[in-house]
């Protein structure tokens, strides 16, 4: 049914409309409260004088809009494994059925089976976190920002913390460390310069006020050339000389020795606690390949002032992330067959021949859905790890590159660009030197018949 705006007289009621049958089809999907708000809608646009428009349609759409959820899943083909804007980790099918377990059925959360009495939520991964990182104790945050706060509010407040100049890093969302520790009601106390910090600079800074020597580690940015850093045991020997407490922050910390798998070398929280860290808080999405969350480890003193700081509790996690958390630690527990297992090893360490061969499959529909107008070519790229995870290594990759031969092609590109993510799942890709880039190494090959079959409602 079309009704020209224009005729205002010509307006159907909203019960007349209610009743047409693909309107009252909706009602079951829908409810009927949703399907009438959408009716006032769409008539109120034809009032204020909207073109011409088929009104159950109008209504239908309008509906399906609204019923979308705003957390959509989407094809992330941007050369960004880890992608803080796209949920970063996705978790491996163990932490996905304990968290359903935990979110269908009560848990002991916090309550001891074995003593039947009241438990600690830190109790269903701390054990985990010790075994695999050397650590006395361990607690566990909603993100690693929280971790750094909680840490630096129970250790520090209103005292010093000691730290290179070159480790003050700004992560993504603003969130800068000299920031963090002044909400924390430290006082910073900068050493060094940018590219080069040495012992001393530490030793000379230590006074009555200072509270922990700290170091953070620059997962988001690397300083080459002319460079010094004070290694973490040298740290630690100062601090506890002292009777201080050494702090590291490895920020998107991993459980393993990357290297291992063939991928660059990332410290482990293992490795500071070995070299004599008192406390290392690391994330949980990044490298570890688990669910947000913030995770200090260390020595038990310290652990155990950190929980009774009352910040903890508004900082600390649910049952549906300890449940997901848990899961993905004990996978490390077999750390030979990680890659198979976690789906972030995976995709990090997918090969770039495999990567080239679906990129081969996908240039032929992919070509014959854009036309002649188009070059479509399978290219050779980098991916890039991400999330402030390795910030200067790159993986070799593959893709497919749509570069538009008429004119006006920034035009085309946005239009192409718009429409990928238009899809039922949307295409995130990227826009360099004149074409639309679409890394595959995130594309799983369970996913690609999908993929395929929604090309057909590409329009551009």
């Amino acid at each position: 049914m079309t009704v020209p705006a224009t005729k205002f007289a010509q307006i159907p009621s909203v019960d007349r409309v209610l009743g047409l049958p693909e309107v009252r089809a909706l009602f079951e999907a829908h409810g009927r409260a949703i399907v009438t708000g959408a009716v006032r809608e769409v008539l109120a646009d034809m009032r204020n004088g909207k073109d011409g428009i088929a009104i159950a349609q109008a209504v239908r759409e309008t509906v399906e809009a609204r019923a979308r959820p705003n957390l959509r899943r989407v094809f992330n083909l941007t050369g960004t494994v880890l992608h803080t804007n796209l949920g970063r980790a996705v978790l491996p099918e163990e932490a996905v059925q304990a968290a359903v377990s935990a979110m269908t059925s009560p848990c002991a959360l916090e309550y001891d089976v074995d003593a039947g009495g009241r438990g600690d939520r830190d109790n269903v991964v701390e054990e985990l976190l010790c075994e695999l990182t050397g650590a006395e104790s361990a607690t566990v945050v909603n993100n690693n920002a929280a971790a750094v706060f909680l840490l630096l509010n129970t250790l520090a407040a209103r005292k010093e913390v000691v730290v290179s100049r070159g480790e003050l890093i700004e992560i993504g969302g603003a969130f800068r460390m000299p920031d963090i520790m002044a909400r924390a009601g430290a006082k910073l106390v900068e050493v060094g310069t940018t590219n080069r910090t040495h012992p001393q600079d530490f030793e000379n800074s230590i006074g009555s006020k200072t509270a922990l020597l700290m170091k953070v580690h620059c997962s988001n940015y690397a300083v080459t050339g002319f460079t010094r850093t004070v290694a973490e045991s040298e740290v630690a020997a100062l601090a506890h000389a002292r009777q201080l407490p050494f702090a590291v922050d490895l920020g998107s910390g991993t459980l393993v020795d990357l290297s291992r798998f063939g991928l660059p070398k990332e410290p482990t929280p293992a490795e500071s606690i070995a070299a004599g860290a008192d406390l290392v808080t690391f994330s949980g999405d990044k490298l570890l390949g688990g669910p947000q969350a913030g995770i200090l480890v260390g020595k038990a003193e310290f652990i155990r002032r950190i929980r009774k700081n009352p910040l903890k509790r508004a900082l600390r996690v649910g049952k549906i992330t300890l449940a997901a958390l848990e899961a993905v630690l004990r996978l490390y527990r077999d750390p030979e067959r990680l890659p198979e297992r976690l789906p972030t090893l995976r995709l990090l360490t997918r090969p770039q021949g495999d990567i080239s061969r679906q990129a081969g499959r996908l240039h032929a529909p992919m070509q014959a859905k854009l036309g002649p107008d188009w070059q479509v070519a399978v290219a050779e790229t980098m991916s890039q790890i991400g999330s402030g995870s390795l910030p200067v290594e790159r993986l070799p990759s593959a893709g497919l590159s749509m570069r538009p031969l008429s004119k006006s092609p920034g035009t085309r590109l946005k239009r192409l660009e718009a429409a990928f993510r238009a899809l039922p799942v949307p295409v995130l890709g990227h826009v360099r030197e004149g074409a639309l880039h679409l890394d595959l190494r995130c594309l799983r090959i369970e996913d690609e018949a999908e993929f395929v079959e929604q090309l057909d409602g590409l329009s551009c």
